[in-house]
């Protein structure tokens, strides 16, 4: 991805996260400077995975297979002394923007649909449960929660999740979800989330983009703090 397309992505986020009155933590706002001045606060974000998250999964069609996220909560996948064992999201899939089909190792997540963007538009999330190799299945019903109620569905049934519903996804679950009829703000509860390692794509995808430095940096991405000096720019 270009970097003037991620810094337009979080603009029109910000707008959008303001017209619906969802408030965003303090450092959803810091610039390259700040994070890069370090600190023991700062660390401790960077480590967990905080921050802003755009992605089109290397492929270069961001509006067509792609996702923005903000984690605004996480704890660290190894525990330890007053570790949180959560994480929380926020999330936009606009119209017709796949986030491919996928599961996890480890992570059991609420998707919620938070506000749509667009009167009537709803979440879609399309759906397979795995075999026991790990791999999807076509033939296996898929066993989940609706607002904490126990439901199932036949293989690829696709939700259309109205404002404020939920889906329980657990390990196994495969999932894919968009924007249906106009963009939506989802938002997400986990438990402890690590993009690094625990995501697995029924194609093969990249999770991080490679990113084109055509403008200097807005809001610094996740991944930029793995690349440390890359912050400079700008």
């Amino acid at each position: 991805m270009k970097r003037s397309q991620i810094n337009e992505a979080i603009k029109r986020a910000e707008a959008d996260f303001r017209s619906i009155g969802f408030a965003l933590p303090a450092f959803a706002r810091w610039d390259p400077e700040l994070w890069a001045k370090g600190g023991d606060a700062v660390e401790q974000l960077i480590a967990t995975g905080h921050g802003w998250d755009i992605t089109d999964f290397n492929e270069g069609r961001f509006l067509e297979k792609g996702l923005l996220l903000f984690t605004m909560r996480n704890g660290h996948v190894e525990g330890g002394d007053g570790n949180r064992p959560y994480a929380e999201k926020i999330m936009i899939s606009r119209k017709d923007q796949l986030t491919p089909m996928h599961t996890h190792h480890h992570k059991i997540e609420d998707i919620i649909h938070r506000a749509p963007l667009v009167e009537g538009a709803t979440l879609a999330v399309k759906l397979y449960a795995s075999d026991e190799t790990g791999a999807l299945s076509r033939d296996l019903p898929v066993r989940t929660y609706l607002d904490g109620i126990k439901t199932g569905f036949e293989p690829g049934h696709v939700l259309q999740l109205a404002p404020g519903q939920s889906i329980t996804l657990f390990p196994g679950t495969f999932h894919a979800f968009w924007g249906h009829g106009g963009d939506v703000v989802i938002g997400e509860v986990s438990s402890v989330n690590d993009d690094k390692t625990d995501n697995i794509f029924a194609e093969p995808l990249a999770r991080f983009s490679d990113i084109e430095e055509d403008a200097p940096i807005y809001r610094p991405l996740v991944n930029d703090h793995l690349r440390a000096p890359v912050l400079s720019c700008g």
